[in-house]
């Protein structure tokens, strides 16, 4: 890979300007550089710093999809899923999750065993295959968990994984190919669209010193994710119609001596929403939630609604169970871009695939999908800009393993010594303090 000396040095024209420095976006550099086409990446704060790294931290199928009748999306997030955990098995471990029902439940365990049964086929059974136990297993390896009225548990097995270790490290594999940039902390300032087959003209904005540079790009991709609306609509004659339908969804990290659990689970909340509880080495995940946002959707924290919402939920499950602010290490929200269906506003109901739209013949807008399916998601763009540039795709060319791997390894902890520091800033390409530390680093928003 290119020193971050020269990633910052950028020609002034290219085949494909990327704007969006997320799981779709850096994917899809990825795939252009794995098929030796010329891509600049670019992105308004740090690479993975939004939606991609505030993920349940998992890759999964989608089990609650079932309900809606996602079939064709259940069967591709799982496949993906099982493919990452061989290609990156240092980033994503397959975990058993416990789906605990009480005598009061919606779903009884009859009802889960067949879910579960199509979740396994759906997966053509690669996944290990699911269990019913009975409820002293399920107190055993969930200690606390609400004992009064519970029948039982459904188990089924998913994968969580680093998600934004793993946009950092799928980005640098795509610039093991020279023809490929990432700039960091740079924005789109100005797009101007041309006529007949001239090039896009892009001015850049470097957020950090206020430097501009203008680049001249064949085509242009936004993957900008819950920002798509905000971005295009400001793009002067691109008359772009706002297509998302966004919902935020909060996490919080509890301390494990607040709740000691030894397996994940999935708990159901009063209004039937799906929170999943995941240990992890030093701390257990918590979360999520939906809610409609508008406005600024930047850098954004769970609100105390959100957090009380998250709290009660785990009383629920756990009534003996003391958990205060104390006993909370950190949180983070990020924003889900859903696309809008023409029928719902309901975000529990609204689809999770992914759409791809082309409002000008030489410029593709991916938005929608799952972080699990990023991977085939991109590949309906790559394919057309190859062809475009008159280059062979292989729609096997991103089943390769991952060949730089990040330097502060995923799950451990690792003191941040002077010289891993200096490492750092060197090869993984962070411009700010916050960058290296919460991204390549790996330290807990408080």
């Amino acid at each position: 890979m290119t020193s971050i000396y020269e990633q910052r040095s950028v020609a002034k024209k290219t085949d494909v300007l990327i704007v969006g420095g997320g799981i779709v976006g850096c994917g899809l550099l990825r795939d252009l550089a794995l098929h030796d086409i010329d891509a600049v990446l670019i992105d308004k704060k740090d690479f993975t710093s939004q939606t991609s790294q505030s993920s349940s931290k998992m890759l999964h199928g989608g089990i609650r999809y079932l309900e809606n009748l996602d079939f064709k999306l259940v069967w591709e997030a799982l496949h993906e899923k099982n493919l990452w955990l061989k290609l990156t098995p240092h980033l994503a471990k397959e975990r058993k999750f416990y789906l605990p029902t009480f005598s009061d439940s919606k779903r009884p365990l009859w009802m889960l065993k067949l879910g579960m049964l199509l979740y396994d086929f759906l997966s053509s059974f690669q996944n290990r295959s699911h269990q019913i136990v009975g409820s002293s297993e399920t107190m055993k390896d969930l200690p606390g968990i609400r004992s009064k009225g519970l029948k039982g548990a459904g188990i089924y097995y998913d994968a969580v994984v680093d998600d934004g270790k793993l946009t950092l490290e799928v980005l640098y594999d795509a610039l093991m190919n020279p023809k490929c940039k990432a700039l960091n902390h740079v924005s789109l300032e100005h797009l101007k669209i041309p006529s007949g087959s001239e090039p896009f003209k892009a001015e850049l904005k470097d957020e950090l010193t206020g430097d501009k540079h203008t680049i001249e790009a064949k085509h242009v991709v936004f993957a900008t994710g819950p920002f798509t609306d905000q971005v295009l609509s400001n793009i002067d004659g691109l008359h772009w119609k706002p297509c998302l339908l966004p919902s935020k969804g909060s996490h919080l990290w509890i301390s494990k001596e607040a709740l000691p659990v030894n397996e994940s689970l999935v708990m159901v909340g009063k209004d039937d929403r799906v929170i999943f509880v995941i240990p992890w080495p030093d701390r257990v995940l918590v979360g999520t939630t939906e809610k409609n946002i508008s406005g600024d959707m930047f850098d954004l924290k769970p609100s105390k609604e959100e957090i009380d919402y998250l709290i009660n939920s785990l009383k629920d499950y756990f009534p003996d169970n003391i958990i205060g602010d104390k006993d909370i290490l950190g949180s983070f929200a990020g924003v889900r871009p859903l696309v809008k269906e023409s029928d719902t506003n309901d975000l529990g109901k609204t689809a999770r695939e992914h759409k791809v739209f082309s409002p000008h013949e030489r410029m593709r807008v991916i938005v929608g999908g799952k972080y699990t399916t990023f991977r085939v998601m991109v590949q309906d763009v790559a394919r057309e800009l190859c062809l475009s540039l008159n280059k062979n795709y292989s729609s096997n060319a991103t089943k390769q393993p991952l060949r730089q791997l990040s330097i502060i390894p995923a799950f451990s902890k690792v003191e941040l010594t002077e010289a891993l520091e200096k490492e750092i800033w060197l090869k993984e390409l962070p411009r700010t303090k916050e960058d290296l530390l919460h991204r390549r680093a790996g330290k807990i928003d408080s």
